[in-house]
């Protein structure tokens, strides 16, 4: 239709496939104009099809075209602005093996017995055996922010999940450069649910303060999708545990999509915090692989162009110093004050012209445009 369609997320396996479905009121494929954004279910579900995240989604691709076809201002913007990509199960298979229980393992694995949660390059280790299908999938779209949807507990959890002492540990937390906006996004989704915020442990040990958790600081794991994303694919992603119960029963699934349905509309529309643009070399086309970074923010893999040139930086409001680098070109910095984009439902749009590189190197010389006109202050 005009409004979506549908492909395969899998590397054909004997017995089932992942389908994904994509909502746009456009054919665009740029992050400025339409940001792109992933939302899936990560594990399993049941034959009867009575499992909280695959249910949730489902609910969600309705209310979207519900919204659409009647003139609803919410979905009019979001659809207007914003790519929805939704992959209602990753693991069909698992989906067929659960029931309606509160068990953890039962429907958690495929039917070669991988935890597809766990299956994902680890930022922290050398490469190992990939969830393919979905790794492909990630590297044909220029997703900005994701989100995988869990059953089990009830927390908005955010990277990193695992460490090797090279990312910053603080309190038991390994923390990313961007951990302000990670915990903004948290929080965007526990306050707009029906009771996250209120930090219920299900009957554990601990209270989740405001009904967000550091990975790493609840229970450290490696291979997970929230750090790949993040580290390899330049998306920033949580885990958002929505539910006590991994597969509660039927009459319990009206009043857990009251409760995540708003919260789900509140963090689609974070796609369009921060800043976005293209980056041209001197002869004015656009260029991929130029390194985009944020002074204060470095990554383990520097936030690069896409093939069409663009940018998009996740960022809170206030003042950034950004640097740009390209081959044979000078060393660009820009001081940008960038305001918050989601009420407009677009990010700031920036963009970086560069210059050539003098044939005496000594002559070399880093351009800086303050946007204020003084000195460049630091990143905020």
């Amino acid at each position: 239709s005009p409004l979506s369609n549908q492909s395969s997320a899998s590397e054909k396996q004997p017995l089932n496939s992942s389908l994904r479905l994509r909502f746009n009121s456009s054919l665009t494929h740029s992050i400025t104009s339409s940001p792109a954004l992933s939302i899936r279910r990560e594990h399993a579900g049941s034959s009867s099809g009575n499992v909280l995240g695959r249910v949730l989604l489902l609910q969600l691709i309705d209310d979207l075209v519900r919204g659409y076809r009647n003139n609803e201002t919410w979905s009019l913007q979001l659809l207007n602005s914003t790519r929805i990509h939704i992959l209602p199960s990753m693991n069909p298979d698992g989906f067929d093996d659960a029931g309606t229980h509160c068990q953890y393992s039962q429907g958690r694995f495929n039917q070669n017995g991988i935890d597809l949660n766990r299956n994902f390059p680890d930022a922290f280790a050398g490469l190992r055996r990939q969830s393919r299908a979905v790794i492909g999938w990630l590297r044909t779209e220029s997703f900005v922010l994701s989100a995988n949807l869990h059953g089990g507990a009830l927390v908005a959890s955010y990277p990193y999940d695992n460490s090797n002492g090279g990312s910053e540990l603080v309190g038991g937390a390994s923390i990313t450069p961007d951990d302000d906006v990670f915990v903004h996004l948290a929080k965007v989704y526990s306050h707009n649910h029906g009771s996250m915020h209120q930090g219920d442990s299900c009957n554990d040990n601990a209270l989740f303060l405001d009904g967000i958790t550091n990975g790493y600081q609840w229970y450290p794991l490696s291979g997970g999708m929230q750090d790949y994303n993040y580290v390899w694919a330049q998306c920033l992603e949580l885990t958002l545990e929505v539910s006590c119960c991994k597969f509660p029963p039927v009459r319990e699934l009206p009043a857990l999509w009251t409760e995540n349905k708003r919260a789900l509309r509140a963090y689609i529309q974070q796609v369009h915090l921060g800043v976005k643009g293209r980056v041209f070399d001197a002869s004015g086309a656009p260029v991929q692989n130029a390194v985009v970074e944020v002074k204060g923010r470095r990554n383990m893999c520097p936030f690069r162009t896409d093939r069409y040139g663009e940018y998009y930086r996740l960022l809170l409001p206030g003042n950034y110093t950004f640097t740009v680098t390209y081959p044979g070109h000078e060393v660009l910095t820009e001081t940008l004050n960038v305001p918050y984009g989601p009420d407009q439902y677009s990010a700031m749009k920036h963009d970086f012209l560069l210059q050539r590189t003098p044939t005496d190197p000594t002559q070399v010389k880093p351009t800086q445009v303050n946007h204020h006109g003084g000195p460049s202050p630091s990143a905020t």
